[in-house]
């Protein structure tokens, strides 16, 4: 059985993924966010394909003596990069259920940080 947290939050994506969707010139970012680690990924919605993705459990990530936060700002940061390099500039955000608050705002403003418009 599901706790209530759990359950609120699926009703929030659910209200909101009717709101917002992807395409391929303006692609929805999705966070997940787990105990530890933080996920993003850039979903086009329209051919249901994910574009690109990047988390803080990625090789080339070295998270050793950082805050959770401080990954969560540097996986927006380089999922930027990665975006402006396929030439993506506009984005749609979606915060999946979680609350625009901690590691989720990080997320957003190192994306913002390293170049993308949402």
């Amino acid at each position: 059985m599901l706790n209530s947290k759990v359950l609120r939050r699926i009703k929030i994506k659910k209200r909101v993924r009717g709101k917002i969707s992807g395409s391929s010139e303006k692609p929805r970012l999705s966070v997940f966010r787990s105990n530890n680690e933080i996920y993003a990924q850039l979903i086009d919605d329209m051919s249901g394909k994910t574009l690109l993705s990047f988390s803080s459990k990625n090789k080339e990530f070295a998270s050793a003596g950082k805050t959770k936060s401080d990954k969560a700002f540097e996986v927006g940061k380089k999922i930027a990069e990665n975006a402006k390099q396929n030439g993506i500039e506009t984005i749609v955000f979606d915060r999946n259920g979680y609350l625009f608050h901690g590691r989720v705002k990080k997320l957003a403003e190192g994306a913002r940080d390293g170049g993308l418009n949402f």
